[in-house]
């Protein structure tokens, strides 16, 4: 778990002459989209956020057909295009064929999906895309319909050019990430060869930082890895019997003593090369005994000290431990009646490297033997991603295009998004999102969700880059 390769992969990060090169070079990307470009992307967005994509909408299907005619017309040959229906969704995968030399393919992950909004508690239609005060409004504006706009916009263009990657490059658009995740393991399970790839680039994931003040960006998060997700239920039984007669053994004060010991419990501290270079960049910039604490752990990975101030911030425990909390409760089946059964739900978010068993064991060794514990479904786990120096440098450049010198640190989500199957699958996966926003514009999943206009438009540069950097030949 330790993290000491860390400092030597971001001294290689920040060296000063790579990245004065770096610039000079993204620079003059950044000019590289004409306005054809521009409009495209604005139409796929506008014609896609127009879709209900969400469980109730069930529209999935359709917009990944939609999607699928724009990369024919395009020029890509049908049948390197492939809609993969399911469940009453599908998934979208599509093949830009390199010529081999540069390795083996890279996968572009986003999903078509999103979560449900009704229209009487929206300022505005959220399935209609609204440009206004610098920023487009609509249901899945930011999550994730911009990246899927961008990402075909982008492949749809380098093909007219004539571009031929060194690698082949393979979307792959899922359409239940919000709900769960089916497709993309179906995809890894049953169609393997269809999306077997050296490693993937996530636009549901990694974003920049705008100062609330002033809108200046101030830094820019590369997720290579996150927590798991799984809930477990906690489910006591009893005879049951009259109200009048209570004895000992009570199926609700059974399961609150197994809630009571999970609520005390603490897992192990833990950490990786992510967690550490991301400890040490915030904590350069942290105040007080947060900061101090973050200092701390970067320099003395598992610091006991450290990990308990960093635990005491409910926005920082998920960074050093697997957390566990109650959520639901339901029990009995009449107020005169002695419960019959009690059940608790505890969700769980999983360290990197520990898997959704080993916390199932432990739960059940807190719960006791008069609570059984078992998993509501069939969940995954995954490692954290190395810090490729491809990636990294590739992912630096892009950035710098539209926001010179912006610090770049990798970062463990406490979320989930597709990623974590890819990653369980041997794909190392790395969320590198065009986004750059205040934190208090930052409405995914909530009420008048929105996307800064000049993000969506600057992600056409930035994707560009990605690409050419990762898969187009190096530049004399």
């Amino acid at each position: 778990m330790a993290g000491e390769k860390s400092g030597t992969t971001m001294l290689k990060f920040f060296a000063g002459a790579a990245l004065a090169l770096s610039l000079l070079a993204a620079s003059a990307w950044a000019q590289t989209a004409s306005d054809a470009e521009r409009t495209r992307a604005r139409a796929i967005y506008e014609r896609i956020v127009a879709m209900d994509t969400s469980v109730e909408g069930r529209q999935n299907p359709a917009m990944a057909a939609f999607l699928a005619e724009q990369l024919r017309a395009g020029g890509f040959p049908a049948e390197d295009i492939h809609v993969i229906p399911h469940d009453g969704t599908a998934a979208l995968v599509a093949r830009y064929r390199g010529d081999g030399s540069g390795g083996r393919a890279i996968l572009f992950l986003a999903h078509m999906d999103v979560v449900p909004a009704r229209r009487e508690d929206w300022e505005r239609d959220p399935f209609t895309l609204i440009e206004e005060g610098g920023f487009f409004f609509g249901r899945g504006a930011q999550d994730n319909k911009a990246g899927i706009a961008l990402l075909t916009a982008t492949f749809i263009q380098l093909r007219s050019e004539g571009f031929r990657p060194t690698r082949d490059l393979i979307l792959v658009f899922t359409g239940d990430e919000e709900t769960s995740g089916a497709g993309a393991r179906l995809l890894l399970q049953q169609h393997r060869a269809l999306v077997d790839a050296e490693f993937a680039l996530n636009s549901d994931a990694g974003q920049g930082t705008l100062a609330e003040e002033n809108a200046a960006p101030t830094a820019y998060n590369l997720q290579t890895a996150e927590k798991s997700y799984a809930s477990y239920s906690f489910t006591a039984r009893n005879p049951g019997g009259h109200s009048s007669q209570p004895r000992p053994d009570n199926a609700i004060y059974d399961l609150m003593e197994a809630v009571q010991r999970v609520r005390a419990h603490e897992f192990p501290v833990e950490w990786n090369d992510t967690t550490i270079a991301s400890m040490r960049a915030a904590g350069a910039v942290t105040p007080g005994e947060l900061g101090a604490a973050m200092r701390r752990f970067a320099q003395r990975p598992g610091d006991r000290r450290a990990a308990a101030a960093l635990s005491r911030d409910p926005a920082y425990v998920g960074q050093v431990r697997t957390t566990c909390v109650a959520t639901m409760l339901q029990a009995g089946h009449a107020e005169n009646a002695l419960p019959q059964s009690a059940v608790a739900t505890v969700n769980c978010r999983i360290f990197p490297g520990t898997s959704v068993a080993a916390v199932r064991d432990e739960l059940q060794r807190l719960a006791g033997n008069k609570v059984s514990v078992a998993p509501l479904a069939d969940y995954w786990s995954s490692e954290a991603s190395p810090l490729r120096d491809d990636v990294l440098q590739a992912v630096r450049r892009a950035v710098h295009a539209n926001y010179p010198g912006v610090p770049i640190t990798p970062g463990m989500s406490v979320g989930a998004t597709d990623a974590v199957f890819f990653r369980s699958a041997g794909i190392p996966t790395y969320g590198v999102a065009e986004l750059f926003i205040k934190d208090s514009d930052d409405y995914a999943h909530g009420l008048n969700e929105r996307m800064p206009v000049a993000s969506f438009y600057n992600g056409l540069a930035h994707w560009r880059i990605l690409i050419t950097e990762l898969a187009g030949r190096r530049r004399p």
